[in-house]
């Protein structure tokens, strides 16, 4: 089989969907950190006329439109920018549809914590056991935990072949794994790390808590995030597409420049190796709801809430040796003194960032479509967004 599935490593260094990018934009968390006791940042009041600036930018990184939603007490603030369709030119709306990646991993790590609260399944259960004989006995010391913070130290995918080109991403686009055969090619050899003792952002982690969610709801897991996620919170436009490879309904496009300089379509695309890590379809308004009411405690009880807001202990850094910034379904991030909890996606043509305060005074939701990966040119766009909704000017520094 050839897999659908380019390595993000071999694209043009298109990484960890978006999140090392952003961390270099950003200033990175202190590890071992928690949700702070400390009095909240003060933040700016929203400078319209830059946010409309930093969307209708669509050359830095190259884009064929975007999305933005601000939220929370702070300030309400919404805009669009670009076309949906370069062949019909329809202009962007703000309800449209988009792939949202990994935020696909929010909404998995909440359902799972769900069922944890609810005592059919425990995080210090290893995943062997809640999934027997998929994984081989040297992987035992894997746990649900490890899976939800990153920390499970499963090797390399081996045997995926990685393209190199956007010609190469769209003759595979409608290659096919299953979820067996996906697990399949990252547990050969043995764990990279002792499980809990590194993070390394992985996206089998989600692909194994997706299959969590089926074997213990007796369901396949869009129909579990449906039931307690999308359908009590009124998320109309927001679902798991499982083995349908379209979008239905008003929706962006998303491209990739091709070497003739064309625009290729990749907007149809069998998301079947990203299950339950980065396959989920959504809109800047439902992303918007889905971080108030988790961080509000609408879906979560507390104690298990606030997993999503704890980092790893100290001693537990990246494998560069940076400390880690990913938590129980989330990742954090410091801009100018304000620390935002949320997430970054991406798949071919289509890049966002769902991020707030811990007291929701301050969120954005950032829907853009770049049509070409730099090593993190292509996360400018939230960087530069995020840089004006955390910066407080002072009389010296206005213009």
């Amino acid at each position: 089989m050839t897999p659908t599935h380019m390595s993000r490593r071999a694209f043009a260094g298109a990484a960890l969907s978006g999140a090392a990018a952003l961390a270099t934009a950003m200033a990175l968390p202190a590890h071992g950190a928690a949700a702070s006791s400390a009095p909240p940042a003060p933040l700016p009041p929203l400078d319209t006329t830059a946010l409309r600036a930093a969307i209708d930018d669509l050359r830095h990184p190259p884009s064929t439109a975007a999305q933005l939603r601000v939220g929370g007490a702070a300030g309400h603030w919404r805009g669009t920018s670009g076309v949906s369709d370069i062949s019909t030119r329809r202009p962007v709306a703000g309800n449209d549809k988009v792939r949202i990646g990994s935020i696909t991993k929010v909404f998995v790590a909440t359902v799972v914590l769900q069922l944890v609260a609810e005592g059919r399944v425990a995080l210090d259960t290893p995943v062997r056991h809640v999934l027997p004989g998929l994984l081989p006995a040297r992987f035992s010391p894997v746990t649900v935990a490890h899976l939800l913070n990153h920390t499970s130290g499963f090797p390399d995918h081996v045997g995926i072949p990685e393209p190199s080109t956007a010609e190469d991403v769209l003759r595979h686009r409608f290659d096919h794994w299953t979820p067996r055969e996906w697990v399949a090619t990252a547990t050969h050899g043995p764990l990279k790390f002792a499980p809990g003792t590194r993070q390394e952002y992985r996206g089998i982690n989600y692909v194994l808590a997706a299959l969590i969610i089926d074997k213990v709801t007796g369901r396949p897991y869009g129909e579990a995030v449906a039931a307690r996620v999308l359908r009590p919170l009124d998320l109309a436009h927001t679902l798991v597409p499982g083995d349908d490879p379209r979008i239905h309904g008003r929706h962006v496009h998303g491209y990739l420049a091709m070497a003739d300089g064309s625009l290729g379509d990749v907007t149809t695309y069998d998301q079947s190796s990203s299950r339950g890590e980065g396959d989920m379809i959504s809109t800047t308004g439902d992303l918007d709801r889905m971080l108030s009411v988790l961080f509000s405690g609408g879906l979560l009880p507390p104690e298990l809430l606030q997993l999503m807001f704890t980092l790893p202990p100290d001693d537990v850094r990246m494998l560069d040796g940076s400390p880690a910034r990913y938590s129980t379904g989330l990742q954090q991030a410091t801009v100018n003194g304000v620390t935002l909890w949320g997430k970054t996606g991406e798949t071919y043509g289509y890049k966002n960032a769902a991020f707030s305060t811990r007291d929701r005074r301050r969120r954005f939701v950032l829907a853009y479509h770049p049509t070409t990966a730099r090593n993190g040119d292509e996360s400018q766009m939230i960087a530069r967004i995020a840089d004006l909704l955390t910066r407080t000017r002072t009389p010296a520094s206005a213009p």
